[in-house]
């Protein structure tokens, strides 16, 4: 939709600007704490399962144990990056992503590239539009739902999606933020991979 499209580039462009001073902040601050870089790059899933790289604050360090591998997620995240985590300001570098065409504002959140060959047919209609910022799962219990619940959820806003609809989703995770509700999974970090088949482990989360 080219109005949806115009909408993202606008709302996007001047979130950037307001937001400046909390992203000028925030990269000082994951400098100082964690040390360069501050930004977090990854490799997503987009429209149509094109890949492109997504960029976040760093909310975790690269310390490791006496056999050179990495510590859990909770050992490597300090108080900065669980702030970060629980306000989602370290999601607000995508409002790059999303004046570049990779994302939208509202739409399925960016998955990893090895999920795609696990998910059903069903599942992978989520990539039927571009990748959100945010989207109706995160405001129906983001982490809290099981990973057959989430990608449900992200069928049902690609068969019902509308600017009505965005602008539901947009304020109500505003709302969200603000309260700080829905960040982590059953008191984790991160959520845990999807294997496919209803088949979860713990651990092995994304940034």
């Amino acid at each position: 939709m080219r109005i949806k499209r115009l909408l993202d580039v606008t709302a996007a462009s001047i979130g950037l600007v307001l937001m400046s001073p909390v992203l000028l902040v925030t990269w000082i601050g994951v400098r100082l704490s964690l040390g360069p870089p501050a930004i977090f790059r990854q490799t997503r899933v987009g429209e149509g399962g094109q890949f492109f790289e997504m960029v976040k604050f760093r909310t975790m360090s690269n310390d490791i144990d006496d056999q050179g591998d990495l510590l859990a997620d909770e050992e490597r995240t300090g108080s900065l990056g669980a702030f970060l985590r629980s306000t989602s300001i370290d999601e607000l570098p995508e409002l790059w992503n999303v004046i570049k065409g990779d994302m939208s504002l509202v739409g399925p959140r960016p998955l990893l590239p090895e999920y795609l060959a696990r998910y059903s047919a069903q599942q992978a209609r989520r990539h039927e539009v571009p990748a959100g910022l945010t989207g109706l799962a995160q405001i129906s219990g983001r982490n809290e739902l099981s990973w057959a619940e989430r990608f449900e959820v992200d069928v049902f806003y690609v068969d019902n999606r509308s600017l009505w609809l965005d602008m539901k989703i947009l304020a109500t995770t505003l709302l969200r933020v603000l309260s700080r509700a829905d960040t982590g999974h059953e008191g984790e970090l991160t959520s845990p991979e999807f294997l496919g088949d209803e088949q979860l482990v713990a651990g092995g989360g994304s940034q």
